[in-house]
């Protein structure tokens, strides 16, 4: 017996929905704009970055990315709304080495609001922006090794600015100090761009931050360059020799970043977001973009995030260590 149309045309649109489900939401995701929350405030290197990176991984969503500032605590904050945000997959954290890494290692048990390794699902690393070493007019060095030969010969003389205790630049000095046998005294400051004003004004001797924050100053006169706290040259500063090159390889410092989502998300809503943003990655143009402002793109793969993840959690947490930095 032939069954009524109506009933044939239910039963049809019954079978096709078993049949796409639950691939059926991955393919309409994203339906609305992404929420990029951000650790610091508008006009840093992770702010510049994210924008960079969110028109091009915007693009291959076919969605708008909009970033959202949350500035705080040295990226509690911002790491504490995007991991109790609903796991939906259209709230994204742009983590950095102090969220992931360092924040974990300073502060006492049970008293970080957020569990980097199990809040968090990775998508992928995305840049790195390598960092310089600069010092004022009045410090008597004309390169790195006169710099160490002169901290070495006046212990304490020299005072070094930072974005704040515990930022990447306040353990990276330490990691200097520690590789280089030297002592430098910290003085905090609630910017990046604050410090390299004080070095500016002569306030504090030696500042250390990412190659984009520095080299205008450089180019300006304002500070001297004395070494890239990495493997590379960078193209920016072509005459300012490297760690390795210095005779300092361990000094290998920069600021990278990379994108999270919440714990629960749908594997396929990951799997749709990680795609498009190595897709961006590959993008000759958001390249070119982020090499122009001395920053390095990473692939985006799982297996790259692994590497680098476990490369820094170890170096970190011996300089945290030696240094005895904490949150309080």
């Amino acid at each position: 017996m032939k069954a009524p149309p109506l009933i044939a045309a239910l039963a049809a649109a019954c079978l096709l929905t078993s049949l796409v489900s639950p691939g059926a939401g991955a393919q309409a995701f994203p339906n609305r704009p992404i929420r990029l929350v951000v650790p610091f405030g508008a006009g840093g290197i992770t702010d510049s970055v994210a924008r960079l990176v969110g028109q091009a991984w915007g693009g291959s969503l076919g969605q708008g990315v909009v970033i959202e500032n949350r500035p705080g605590a040295g990226g509690v904050i911002a790491a504490q709304a995007a991991a109790r945000a609903a796991p939906d997959g259209y709230t994204v954290f742009m983590g950095t080495v102090g969220t992931q890494v360092v924040n974990p290692l300073i502060y006492a048990k049970g008293r970080l609001p957020y569990a980097p390794d199990t809040q968090f699902v990775p998508l992928g690393l995305v840049s790195r922006s390598p960092f310089l070493l600069a010092v004022g007019a009045a410090v008597p060095a004309g390169d790195f090794r006169e710099f160490v030969g002169y901290a070495r010969q006046h212990p304490g003389a020299l005072n070094y600015g930072s974005a704040g205790n515990a930022s990447a630049p306040h353990i990276g000095i330490e990691l200097l100090k520690q590789s280089a046998g030297i002592k430098l005294e910290h003085i905090p400051f609630k910017s990046g761009a604050e410090a390299v004003n004080a070095a500016i004004g002569g306030n504090v001797g030696v500042v250390l931050d990412a190659a984009p924050v520095i080299l205008p100053q450089v180019d300006a006169g304002r500070l001297r360059a004395l070494v890239v706290a990495g493997p590379r040259r960078l193209p920016g500063a072509p005459g300012v020799p490297t760690s390795k090159e210095a005779g300092l390889p361990a000094f290998d410092v920069s600021s990278w970043n990379a994108l999270y989502v919440p714990a629960g998300t749908p594997p396929e809503v990951v799997g749709r977001l990680s795609v498009a943003l190595r897709a961006a990655l590959a993008s000759p143009v958001l390249r070119s973009r982020l090499a122009a402002q001395g920053s390095e793109p990473y692939s985006g793969s799982a297996q790259e995030y692994a590497q680098v993840m476990q490369a820094e959690k170890a170096k970190w947490a011996a300089v945290v260590s030696a240094a005895r930095i904490t949150a309080e």
